[in-house]
Order: structure tokens, then sequence, then C-alpha cells
């Protein structure tokens, strides 16, 4: 049984695992996929998550005080980060166990190291990587291709899970290529 309150507003995803809590004003793209034990929340302000992005598992999505949370597309949210009242732009991968806070706004393209604090009212230009407790532009380089590429997997990923495979084939990988 899927956990979503009637204020959450889905557009054709991929694959919604029956584990995730939706709750409040929250809009989410077609194509993306919301993976095990992810929650969000959105009693004000609301959560804008873009096409075929995709929030993987224990993924902690919430508003800011005064800030909504705006994902763009094709971003990859990896396991245990925590978005709160932010704004990131379309092909930004988030590493693993990072923390983005309020007010933050941060460019298409960019990566966001594991285990990075990117503390409050932070901008970050397009094409950045971001790295460190609290987190600092490190090298500016455009990751779009490759940023898009695990958006890509995962989104095939999503689309087997949502049929009940749980495996790649072949052809999927074959598919990644193109």
């Amino acid at each position: 049984m899927l956990n979503i309150s009637p204020n959450v507003t889905l557009n054709n995803p991929a694959f919604i695992h029956d584990t995730a809590f939706l709750y409040g004003k929250i809009s989410m793209g077609e194509g993306t996929s919301v993976w095990p034990y992810v929650v969000m929340r959105a009693e004000m302000h609301e959560i804008l998550i873009g096409e075929r992005t995709n929030i993987q598992d224990h993924v902690m999505i919430h508003v800011g005080y005064e800030t909504p949370t705006v994902v763009g597309e094709d971003c990859s949210i990896t396991h245990r980060v925590v978005l709160h009242g932010c704004t990131l732009g379309d092909r930004v991968l988030v590493g693993i166990g990072a923390t983005i806070m309020d007010g933050v706004k941060i460019g298409d393209n960019s990566i966001v190291a594991g285990n990075s604090i990117v503390t409050e009212g932070s901008e970050f230009p397009k094409n950045s990587i971001l790295a460190g407790s609290p987190a600092k532009l490190i090298k500016t380089r455009d990751n779009s291709v490759a940023n898009l590429m695990n958006a890509k997997f995962y989104n095939l990923n999503a689309l087997n899970y949502s049929k009940g495979f749980d495996r790649f084939s072949e052809r999927d990988f074959a598919a990644l290529k193109n």
C-alpha cells in the first residue's frame, strides 16, 4: 500500500516503492522514481521533483521554513541524502549521505560529493563540483553527460522494477549506451 497523501500530484512516475511516505504539497514529474524508505514532507511551501529524477533509498526531503524544495530534471538524489528547502538545477547528482540546507541554490550539471554539507543560503553556478563540510567549490566541469547517464540508468531500472524485474538484461545494457 502506498503512503501518499491526497495533496501529492504524480505525473506518470516510472516507479514508487510502497515503503515511501509522501505527504503535503508534492508534485513529481513524468518518469520519476522513488525508492525504498524515502520520506517527503511539505506541510508548507511545496516539493517539486523534475522529470526522470530518481530519489534513492532512505532519502529525506523536506521544505524549509521560508523556502520550497525544488529538484530539476534528470537528477540523481542518492542514498541517505537530506534535501531541506533548497533548489537544484537539471542533471545534478547528489552523493551518498550529503545534506543540502535551506536557501541553497545549485546550478545545472553539478555534483555534490558524498557526505558533504551544503550550508544555508549557499549558491553555486552550473557545472560545479562541491565537497566538504561545509561544502566548497573544488572544481568546475560540465558533468551533464555523466549525470544524465546515471539518471538514465535509474529510469530504466525504475521501469524494470515497475514490471517486477529486479535485474538488468543484455538489452537493457545496450539501451543505456544509446
